[in-house]
């Protein structure tokens, strides 16, 4: 089983140093920082979200997007009584992330993020030094006991009492052949009865896929696989839930705020979301 509790090593400097650890080699995670409009990412960092941007103009709106749809899921499930997170494939817990939303509104809320990669584990282990609230697992989501069986959840969160799992623009990193379906119900099930998922997903798109194919054109970086599904299929993952109000919709139409002017075009956004109770 991977170790949640490995030592950060004694050579790492703090987050707060001026070089961002591993700041030569670029991470996606902090490319999307940057994009969210934080203040861990490198050089190198914005040197990559530039490239991407060239092929895709579209990417920092579809990111900002999901983020939007975090927040305001969080918002509503806070406000339904749930106090405690797992969240899967976090990325930097910065720039409005889930402890920042939820603790806002009920200074209790707990959470578990995760990640695959060891450097951005690191780094967002010394970014929540000193919150007792929070743990960081390095962890891949396609091996659900890695995360289900550490002592660090199990420290952090009472599974007696609602636990929402959280699967934000991640899924896409999960290829049919791994079965997300399963792996949402795996979790879900061993969080309790109580657990609720919310979901976005990013959907095919022409112009997305286009850009693809472009930025390893251009560059000569073939980028992963990614799994983008269609909202029928993205309805599919989740056969084992009821999905709750307002359904299974364009990311923007997911209980807009009331106050902020909406999408104009929601119909034609490349992403959906949902969140839903295990039936």
């Amino acid at each position: 089983m991977i170790n949640p509790k490995t030592p950060v090593p004694a050579d790492v400097p703090p987050i707060w140093a001026p070089s961002i650890i591993g700041a030569q080699t670029p991470k996606t995670a902090r490319v999307r920082d940057y994009w969210l409009g934080g203040s861990h990412n490198s050089a190198a960092d914005r040197r990559l979200a530039e490239q991407f941007t060239l092929c895709a103009p579209q990417l920092p709106y579809l990111v900002r997007t999901h983020r939007d749809f975090l927040r305001r899921a969080v918002t509503r499930l806070v406000h339904d009584g749930v106090r405690q997170f797992v969240d899967l494939g976090s990325g930097i817990p910065a720039a409005g992330n889930v402890h920042e939303v939820a603790q806002r509104l009920a200074p209790e809320c707990r959470v578990v993020y995760t990640d695959i990669d060891p450097v951005v584990v690191t780094e967002s282990r010394e970014l929540l030094a000193g919150d007792t609230r929070t743990a960081y697992l390095h962890a891949d989501v396609r091996r659900p006991e890695h995360i289900l069986d550490s002592p660090d959840l199990h420290g952090l969160l009472d599974l007696d009492e609602p636990v929402a799992l959280l699967a934000i623009d991640v899924l896409h990193h999960v290829p049919d052949s791994a079965g997300p379906a399963e792996l949402l119900t795996t979790y879900a099930d061993a969080l309790g009865p109580a657990c609720q998922v919310a979901l976005s997903h990013t959907c095919p798109d022409e112009q997305l896929l286009d850009a693809i194919a472009l930025y390893s054109d251009i560059y000569h970086q073939p980028l992963p696989e990614c799994a983008f599904r269609s909202a029928a299929e993205v309805g599919d993952l989740l056969v084992a839930f009821e999905v709750s109000e307002p359904g299974l919709v364009p990311i923007p139409l997911w209980l807009p705020d009331p106050d902020t002017e909406p999408d104009q075009n929601p119909e034609y956004f490349s992403g959906c979301a949902a969140v839903a109770r295990r039936r």
